[in-house]
């Protein structure tokens, strides 16, 4: 993945931050395909990892980018319906620079080369706006350069790990033929049958 070609995040950040006005307040509890998180951990993490690679982006390398993330970053801020689509524009401007993709930077603790982590960041917003569509019933067709990146990059750490008991969970098996965004959703752990819970 170091010699990903550099695309833009723009439009990916756009459809998150879409999604995420769309979300009203009643929906906060409600549960997603991450089984530990509800969707108000979602955008408290979508809030987090933003600010975290848009500083390994401009190689701002500080206490945003060494923190793993953990139960601290699910926490949704009072103001996260101004924050998120804030931080989500920084984030896609930082990337815009040439910059951001050459290099070495940090995102979560972790030193990746700048293509990677670009790549990685282009996951998060991939699969989790999956995440935060199907948990609230919203359409949803990501960005294709975006949902390229993160298929790529998944099926790479596929191919160079044991996934059982990875951060990402087991893959699920999805057929070849199935859609891209399907293929990259059952790569991150997820089923993309998934559908929330029945209410009681």
């Amino acid at each position: 993945m170091t010699g990903t070609t550099t695309f833009d995040l723009g439009p990916q950040a756009r459809i998150v931050a879409r999604l995420a006005a769309a979300v009203p307040d009643a929906r906060l509890a409600d549960r997603t395909p991450c089984p530990a998180y509800t969707v108000a951990d979602l955008l408290g993490h979508l809030v987090g990892l933003c600010v975290a690679f848009r500083d390994a982006a401009r190689k701002d390398l500080g206490a945003t980018t060494d923190t793993p993330p953990g139960r601290a970053a699910l926490l949704l801020p009072a103001r996260w319906r101004e924050d998120l689509p804030r931080v989500l524009g920084e984030l896609a401007e930082a990337w815009q620079d040439p910059a951001a993709w050459t290099g070495m930077t940090r995102a979560g603790g972790v030193d990746l080369p700048g293509p990677l982590a670009g790549a990685v960041a282009a996951d998060e917003l991939v699969v989790h706006g999956w995440d935060l569509a199907r948990a609230t019933g919203q359409e949803y067709v990501p960005d294709q350069a975006a949902l390229r990146a993160s298929h790529a990059f998944l099926l790479a750490a596929a191919q160079e790990e044991d996934r059982g008991g990875g951060a990402f969970g087991a893959v699920v098996p999805v057929p070849d033929d199935a859609p891209l965004l399907d293929r990259t959703v059952g790569l991150s752990g997820r089923d993309p049958a998934w559908t929330p819970p029945s209410s009681p």
